[in-house]
């Protein structure tokens, strides 16, 4: 019971799709429909950048881009054994300079 209340404590409280989508439609004074609209069309753009390999920057905000990671060879973490780790592409967020001040006021 105790790892279980532990657990409860440490777990992270995210905002859902649906919450984030009201949240913005109350701010922009938009319907939610349009606010969904919205939001999945910057997503599209940014996969659609992403797979192309270009960087998209918003400026106060930050950027999304993508990093390659070479094949390499790992282990099994149960018996120990090699296994190869196919190479892939991962997606990454640099906050800019502007959101670190938000974030951390009193550096």
């Amino acid at each position: 019971m105790v790892t279980e209340l532990r657990f409860r404590e440490s777990k992270e409280i995210a905002m859902t799709k649906a919450e984030l989508l009201a949240a913005i439609a109350a701010k922009a004074n938009v319907p939610s429909a349009e606010a969904d609209r919205v939001v999945q069309a910057f997503v599209d753009l940014v996969v659609e950048s992403a797979k192309k390999g270009e960087k998209v920057s918003w400026p106060g905000f930050g950027s999304f881009a993508t990093s390659k990671r070479q094949a390499r060879t790992g282990r099994n973490p149960r018996t120990g054994e090699p296994v190869q780790i196919a190479a892939s592409t991962a997606m990454k967020f640099s906050p800019s300079s502007t959101l670190k001040a938000e974030l951390n006021p009193n550096r």
